[in-house]
């Protein structure tokens, strides 16, 4: 993992077309302003990783009712390398 310092109002940019700047710190919580293409997906981690923990369990769900070819479609897809 690359840490970074950065002061209110610096950027990071990521790849070509990704630029965080940071808009705000207060205490511990640190406000991010993110530009990048609509095609990119941006989620909070906390959140996404609640909705994979609720298909994981519909996907068993719907495996022990029978319908395990549907079930396969709520797990996540496998990471890229």
């Amino acid at each position: 993992m690359l840490v970074l310092s950065r002061k209110v109002g610096e950027c990071i940019v990521i790849g070509d077309s990704i630029v965080l700047r940071v808009v705000g710190v207060r205490g511990e919580q640190v406000r991010l302003g993110i530009d990048a293409p609509r095609s990119v997906a941006i989620h909070r981690k906390e959140l996404l990783d609640q909705v994979v923990a609720e298909n994981i369990e519909a996907a068993a769900t719907a495996r022990d009712n029978g319908n395990g070819k549907a079930a396969d479609s709520l797990l996540p897809k496998p990471a890229k390398e």
